[in-house]
């Protein structure tokens, strides 16, 4: 079956656009040998992340199974996940 975005681990609750992907379509999310339905609840462009779950305001972000920066807003399903509701949490010496 064809994808529209891809998931690397069973935990994560971010997936990759493999195309753009339009505000309103159900697209086609593959996580290993599973596809799940996502209903995009806005554009995502090629190559940026989308939720695969409801994301809470400072839960971890998780992609390839690691975290990769924390929500800074409540983030709904089939949502554009970047830097306008996501921090990084690398590197940063305030939280050493």
């Amino acid at each position: 079956m064809k994808r529209d975005a891809i998931a690397i681990k069973d935990g994560d609750n971010v997936a990759t656009a493999l195309r753009d992907l339009n505000a309103g379509e159900t697209v086609a999310v593959g996580i290993g040998e599973t596809v799940v339905p996502v209903t995009m609840g806005a554009a995502v462009e090629f190559g940026h992340k989308l939720a695969l779950v409801e994301i809470s305001h400072g839960q971890d972000i998780l992609k390839y199974g690691e975290v990769i920066g924390r929500a800074t807003a409540d983030i709904p399903k089939g949502a554009h996940v970047h830097v306008h509701n996501i921090e990084s949490l690398r590197g940063r010496g305030d939280l050493a």
